[in-house]
């Protein structure tokens, strides 16, 4: 362990007496309910865009800057802080993570234009970024030996399910509760109050060792056990992240183009059922082979970018709802995969960087194409930047079944030969 000179390890708490079973119930939950919480604010603005648009005027451009400045934040953070639990232990990157959470929630509330708006968002990412690798590691620092697997599916599940309440709630605020661009962000503050607090009296996870500075210099570390696993599995992540950003960013403008009387509520529905469809789908394959997961969920890219692209051809809302149905089961396929995939045999030092290095390839992947879809939306409209999305992330997919199906094969063989030497 590095920062230890002696031949033995540094006493850890939790490495010499380890948490029972019993004792593992109420952080789990905790730490899966703060990853559902920091998801659940970055994708409840969705159903905001259009009341920001009608009251100042945003173009589709301003809006995807607004979603990315979250996301390249984000990207910051992780790059930076994504490993800082890893030394200094998941309760005090969690809680100081969590009061900026909080602070980043009161900033949203109290926006009255696009530039308090981008710096709020940013804030929001910088925090969201720090807790999302802590959180994420602390939750496989408790796995229980007697179910192996259940954190990684956590790590899969939590964040979808976040994203889909986030915007259910959020919707349903803008419908019938008064001030509708601040409630439900006063409320989202409230609660990351309440679960900073929370953190303060939980049991810390890891084994905090030296290097916490060295580890603040801007860096991707992924140990090889998990190098091939991204490289096999990172073209499908790139797709569905890609997918998500366009629905999450400009889905209720996709509403408005193909129904122009739709209410309001339609529009920001459409994100609602990309992430209720991949929390779905991450339950369900969770006793899926991953790479057969992975493979799955790239070929069902392909299949709801057909659907979306027929909802701009006069198939309309239903085409459109369809295809994110789709996109929210491939979300949720590609991601289960994937993650089980990378997160297979780490070593609890490895957790929280390796789980920042994920999440930087998903939010350069959600952020930059929904940044250019806007750009493309501004100088040639949307229906044609909708196109170019759609085709981009069907020949993605394409690229992703190719090169799961090769690991597959490879896999395989190298099993065969292994049974044919014994």
């Amino acid at each position: 362990m590095p920062g230890v000179t002696s031949g033995a390890p540094a006493p850890c708490p939790y490495a010499t007496a380890p948490l029972r079973t019993a004792n593992r119930t109420a952080p789990v939950v905790l730490d899966a309910s703060i990853l559902a919480a920091l998801l659940a604010a970055s994708s409840a603005p969705t159903p905001l865009y259009s009341l920001y648009q009608d009251q100042w005027g945003l173009t589709a451009l301003t809006i995807t800057v607004v979603f990315s400045a979250y996301s390249l934040a984000l990207l910051a953070a992780l790059i930076t802080v994504g490993a800082l639990s890893d030394h200094l232990g998941r309760r005090p990157v969690l809680m100081g993570a969590l009061l900026l959470e909080a602070a980043s929630m009161l900033l949203l509330a109290s926006a009255d234009g696009a530039g308090q708006l981008i710096a709020a968002r940013v804030l929001q990412g910088a925090a969201t970024g720090a807790a999302t690798s802590a959180a994420g590691a602390a939750l496989l620092d408790l796995e229980d030996p007697r179910r192996p697997g259940r954190s990684a599916l956590t790590n899969g599940i939590a964040p979808v399910v976040g994203m889909a309440a986030g915007v259910l709630v959020a919707t349903l605020l803008v419908r019938f509760a008064p001030a509708p661009t601040a409630t439900v962000y006063v409320l989202l503050a409230a609660l990351f109050g309440a679960q900073a607090i929370a953190v303060a009296f939980t049991r810390e996870t890891a084994c905090p060792h030296a290097g916490a500075l060295r580890s603040l210099r801007p860096r991707l570390a992924v140990p090889p056990p998990a190098r091939r696993a991204l490289l096999t599995a990172g073209t499908g992540v790139v797709a569905i992240w890609a997918l998500g950003g366009f629905y999450s960013s400009l889905g209720p403008a996709l509403v408005r183009l193909v129904a122009p009387d739709a209410p309001h509520a339609v529009g920001g529905m459409v994100f609602f059922t990309v992430s209720a469809a991949a929390a779905l789908t991450v339950w369900t394959l969770r006793r899926t082979a991953p790479t057969a997961a992975a493979t799955g969920g790239s070929l069902t890219v392909i299949a709801s970018a057909a659907l979306s692209l027929l909802g701009l051809h006069g198939a309309g809302l239903p085409a459109v709802y369809g295809g994110a149905t789709l996109a929210g089961v491939a979300f949720g396929a590609v991601s289960q995969g994937a993650l089980h995939m990378l997160l297979a045999s780490l070593r609890q030092r490895d957790r929280a960087a390796t789980l920042a290095a994920y999440y930087v390839l998903s939010y350069l992947s959600m952020s930059l194409p929904a940044i250019a879809a806007g750009a493309a939306t501004q100088h040639f409209g949307l229906r044609t930047a909708a196109h170019a999305y759609a085709i981009g992330a069907a020949l993605l997919a394409v690229a992703a079944v190719s090169a799961l199906t090769v690991s597959r094969r490879r896999a395989i063989s190298i099993s065969t030969a292994a049974d044919v030497h014994r």
